[in-house]
């Protein structure tokens, strides 16, 4: 008989205890850092919080020290031994460098009445890969300057651009453009469809026309990337050179 009691004074006692003591919070970890994220992207991390008490945790208010961080409970209300998600989200949007906000969740624990959560990260510019411009690129050009070298006044020279369409999409020249009247492009065709090619003649009269000189083609389009493409010819004019 006094075993048997002596047992259920062991066994009650611990249950006891714990329904004496009020709401305890607590949480697996303090701070979580993201590391290295891109500007822009928006990034969520889960604390998880316990009530370890013995009495029901209410949580009465959750929030943040920048509007560029969110912070929910699933649920408000922890019975003892119960634990709920804190969601965490952080945009990044607009930011740049070190990063470092902080979370309060405020309840009716008697241990901590506010809980100071924290998140970093470092935000860094998004990268521009090249390779992923040339595959959205549809209009080319693979050369876009020309050099006649020495050429006599008075006299046509021409040379023909190569270019091809390699979107998905059709491509339409809407207008080439020169610098000068001495120059005159002439084109293949101005509605490419996709893997189609073309050719740009330019022609170039050297006519009252001495020395080093250069000018300028654009062509307009309505390519995504580079709507006006700008190609280059080069001549060094020689009077009675031949």
């Amino acid at each position: 008989m006094i075993k048997k009691m002596i047992f259920l004074v062991v066994v009650s006692f611990p249950l006891c205890l714990a329904q004496m003591m009020g709401p305890r919070i607590s949480v697996q970890s303090l701070e979580h850092d993201f590391g290295n994220i891109e500007e822009g992207s928006v990034v969520s991390h889960h604390f998880i919080i316990s009530n370890t008490g013995g009495d029901v945790l209410n949580i009465t208010n959750v929030r943040a020290t920048c509007g560029c961080t969110v912070a929910q409970p699933d649920k408000d209300v922890l019975n003892p031994g119960e634990s709920v998600k804190l969601k965490v989200d952080f945009n990044s949007a607009g930011r740049i460098g070190k990063q470092e906000r902080l979370v309060f969740v405020r309840s009716n624990a008697e241990n901590t009445p506010e809980l100071k959560l924290t998140i970093k990260a470092f935000v860094v510019r998004p990268q521009k890969k090249e390779d992923e411009k040339v595959k959205s690129q549809s209009l080319i050009f693979p050369e876009t300057q020309h050099n006649f070298g020495l050429v006599m006044e008075g006299k046509v020279y021409d040379y023909t651009f190569q270019f091809v369409n390699q979107g998905s999409k059709q491509v339409n020249i809407k207008d080439i453009k020169t610098t000068c009247g001495c120059t005159v492009a002439h084109i293949s065709s101005k509605n490419l469809k996709p893997g189609q090619a073309g050719t740009l003649r330019v022609e170039f009269d050297s006519t009252d026309r001495l020395g080093r000189l250069s000018r300028d083609i654009v062509v307009v389009s309505d390519d995504p990337v580079e709507p006006n493409k700008t190609l280059k010819i080069y001549a060094d004019v020689k009077k009675g050179l031949f």
